[in-house]
């Protein structure tokens, strides 16, 4: 009878069951995301050897983005806050500042956000030994491919070098954190790559290279001259005998080229005149052309063209304000964006309520922002010392929640 009642319940489906396991918070969008790509490496969807051949390596303008970027926001400094206290030294920063033998931390950020603009993806690598974080090292873009799990996310990640694929699981079974963090600039088409700022710069490279290839071809045969002596005879012949010829010529040679003859008169004999020969108006939107192009490349990565010493650009009224704009606009975003991927990536491994943040106080190019800021807060009356501190970000300190002399006056 057991056995029957067992069956029945089973049938009516009051059987006993396990327990459900416990619900997990993920997007009801990423399991469609996930269906045909489940477990498999998805290839980036562009050659990354084009893009650094055509607009980093062949490309002045990109080169100098791609340089001032990552130059500029691997010199900016580490803030490790844990609530409200900043740390002056902890195990965080000391991988930060020496995060493998080979690399210093300055190297190591330069080489990271080279590649982010380059490809528009970035990954770095934790080596854990001992259940602890002991070493960051930057992984090639090119070299790395996405591994969706069920719910839209990467479940892992496979590196291929000479022949040889590594697996890096994002489970955080083999360590403290998971092995490898992904950035990646937005991009509307791709649920797992970035987008390249060369990619939307893409016709304004080809377009800028492309001149470049053709002021080549231009001096490789010779160039333009700047002139040329007509020969009109008596007769109305244009044609000079073999004589009259090489002895214009070695006249030419001998006395009006070179540095030492420049802007020395030509002295014409009867037939012979002289006719400029400059710069057509097609050629002059040529080199127009050119210029455009070299500021939309400035352009798809925020660099201002005034800093690049592209002419024609007047959006500034001067170069510290260019500057100014160019590490508000886009380097100091690009250093948060990171750090707030760098503190949910490692923070956990080190335990407590720590933030990475940014110096911005030791920026150059922001000091005349700053003094302004702290000449207002100076002046201000109805602050008090703490107030003061806290509005130019330092902590406050005993007996000083009380109007400062300067400022009660």
């Amino acid at each position: 009878m057991a056995s029957v009642s067992q069956g029945l319940r089973r049938l009516m489906g009051r059987a006993h069951r396990p327990p459900a396991p416990p619900e997990r918070k993920m997007s009801r969008t990423g399991p469609v995301i996930a269906l045909h790509s489940q477990g498999r490496p998805v290839w980036t969807p562009r050659n990354y050897a084009d893009l650094t051949r055509e607009g980093f390596s062949q490309n002045a303008v990109g080169y100098r983005c791609v340089r001032m970027i990552a130059e500029a926001a691997a010199s900016v400094s580490w803030l490790l806050y844990e609530g409200e206290r900043e740390h002056a030294s902890h195990p965080f920063l000391a991988l930060l500042a020496e995060p493998n033998p080979a690399q210093g931390g300055a190297m190591l950020m330069e080489t990271f956000y080279g590649h982010l603009q380059v490809s528009g993806n970035a990954y770095l690598e934790a080596v854990a030994i001992g259940g602890a974080v002991r070493e960051l090292h930057v992984l090639r873009p090119d070299r790395m491919k996405v591994v969706p799990g069920g719910n839209g996310w990467p479940e892992a990640y496979e590196y291929g070098a000479n022949g040889q694929t590594v697996r890096f699981r994002q489970d955080g079974a083999g360590g403290p954190v998971p092995p490898i963090l992904h950035a990646r600039l937005f991009n509307p088409g791709n649920d797992h790559y970035g987008l390249s700022p060369f990619e939307a710069a893409a016709r304004s490279t080809d377009i800028h290279n492309a001149a470049g290839v053709w002021n080549k071809a231009l001096l490789d045969n010779a160039a333009r001259p700047s002139g040329a002596l007509v020969y009109t005879g008596p007769d109305g012949d244009h044609n000079l005998s073999e004589e009259q010829f090489s002895r214009l010529k070695h006249e030419l040679e001998s006395a009006y080229q070179g540095a030492a003859n420049a802007g020395r008169p030509l002295v014409l004999e009867g037939g012979l005149d002289w006719k400029s020969m400059g710069f057509s108006p097609k050629d002059m939107d040529f080199i127009e052309a050119k210029h455009v192009a070299a500021r939309e490349i400035a352009l798809a990565f925020g660099v201002p063209p005034m800093l690049l010493g592209i002419p024609g650009d007047n959006t500034f009224a001067n170069y510290a304000e260019a500057n100014r704009t160019f590490w508000r606009q886009t380097v100091l975003p690009l250093v948060a964006r990171t750090a707030q991927a760098l503190t949910n990536w490692l923070a956990p491994a080190y335990g407590g309520d720590l933030r990475l943040w940014y110096d911005a106080d030791r920026v150059d190019a922001l000091s005349g922002e700053r003094e302004a800021l702290w000449d207002r807060v100076e002046r201000s009356s109805f602050l008090t010392v703490n107030e003061k501190r806290a509005a130019v970000g330092y902590e406050p300190v005993e007996g000083g929640d009380r109007l400062s002399p300067a400022s009660s006056g």
